[in-house]
């Protein structure tokens, strides 16, 4: 999937599987930056930890919980990207959980992007609503690019 906001690549399986197709539909709303489709993707009782632990977009490391969590995280760590790309390299799914192993890349509006390698695992409920998201990776693992220089 490629559009003008970024591309994912999908060298794993590709196999359907509930959680397996939650991720996809997800990275593809947030591609799109289509924040109400991306929040239809979520049960009422759902949590995010992206990534594990404290971080810049959680600081006490508590998560993101319910709706009205989600939509925060929405808007702390999507909206302000202006392009997504994602290599997903392995993808392995069992019960209703998927775990995959990627590459995001995330650009600015002013030309920085970040790079980050991470696992995340989706699960998600009866009806395929996504329940919770972790993603597990390092900040001071993220690869961190310049914006391109201004000409004078």
């Amino acid at each position: 999937m490629t559009s003008d906001r970024g591309s994912v690549t999908w060298l794993a399986t590709d196999e359907p599987h509930p959680a397996r197709d939650a991720q996809r539909n997800a990275l593809r709303c947030a591609i799109a930056g289509d924040k109400q489709a991306w929040l239809d993707l979520w049960a009422d009782e759902c949590e995010i930890f992206d990534p594990v632990g404290p971080s810049i977009f959680d600081p006490e490391g508590l998560g993101h919980h319910g709706p009205t969590g989600i939509a925060h995280f929405w808007d702390v760590a999507i909206a302000p990207v202006s392009r997504f790309d994602v290599e997903v390299r392995t993808s392995y799914a069992s019960g209703d959980s998927s775990a995959q192993e990627a590459t995001f890349t995330t650009t600015f509006a002013d030309g920085w992007s970040a790079a980050v390698d991470l696992v995340t695992v989706y699960r998600t409920d009866a009806a395929g609503l996504i329940t919770s998201m972790r993603a597990y990776w390092e900040l001071d693992k993220v690869r961190v690019t310049s914006a391109p220089a201004t000409p004078r």
